[in-house]
């Protein structure tokens, strides 16, 4: 049945939303009064943000590397990025840096891992909400 109100006429809730690239929350802000039931991204950066590797990929890699440091090591999102994106010495000069795309991805997938409790994030050597951790993060084995 449709409703009897428009969709215009009636007050948008303005609850929080997850944003579709890197899984933090947001909030409504004045800027997105027009258009705040399309909003997807918390910010320009994810908005525009491309990522070349697939979620389990990076996943898989962040596993893979903490498995081989042993208990209680850390690793540094950077160095997941790097190993996804491969070998630098193989590309040509201006495809070396195509880890840095992958940076955003690689804190995604470490928030989904910590989110089901199979790696834990750090910041200043203390465990971190991974919806609210801004920064600098280090990753660790539970």
């Amino acid at each position: 049945m449709p409703d009897p109100k428009p969709r215009h006429d009636r007050p948008t809730p303005r609850k929080e939303k997850t944003c579709k690239t890197c899984g933090r929350p947001f909030a409504y802000r004045p800027e997105h009064a027009q258009d705040w039931d399309i909003v997807k991204f918390c910010s320009e950066s994810c908005r525009i943000q491309k990522a070349q590797a697939s979620q389990e990929e990076l996943e898989q890699a962040i596993l893979t590397l903490l498995a081989e440091r042993g208990p209680n090591q850390i690793l540094c999102p950077s160095e997941a990025a790097k190993f996804v994106a491969g070998d630098p010495r193989d590309k040509s000069k201006t495809t070396r840096r195509d880890w840095e795309a992958l940076m955003e991805p690689v804190r995604t997938a470490a928030r989904h891992l910590a989110t089901r409790k199979k790696l834990l994030i750090l910041q200043h050597d203390k465990p971190a909400n991974p919806a609210t951790a801004k920064g600098p993060i280090l990753l660790r084995l539970p």
